[in-house]
């Protein structure tokens, strides 16, 4: 499913415009990004919970050339960990 595929179904779900759907969904993606910025937990209870997680820095190989390692600098990453409920209903 892509995002206008999620606007369509969004729309038809809640009843509103697929204009004031796709507003909704653009909001709930800001502010997302905003709370992860912050490094804030966004959880919804159910469905799951948003965070960010600290990367070590570490040494990699480079596949091509297994003799060359290289250094891979430390990094944050956006992650997502599914709520029980979901995992209850993907697996049902």
């Amino acid at each position: 499913m892509n995002k206008a595929e999620l606007v369509a179904s969004m729309a038809e779900k809640s009843g509103l415009t697929k204009k004031d759907a796709e507003v909704a969904l653009n909001a709930f993606i800001k502010s997302v990004e905003e709370a992860l910025v912050k490094e804030d937990k966004v959880q919804l209870v159910g469905f799951g919970t948003f965070d960010v997680r600290e990367r070590k820095a570490r040494q990699g190989r480079n596949p091509r050339d297994p003799e060359q390692v290289i250094d891979i600098p430390a990094s944050k990453a956006p992650v997502f960990k599914a709520g029980k409920a979901l995992k209850e209903m993907v697996n049902a």
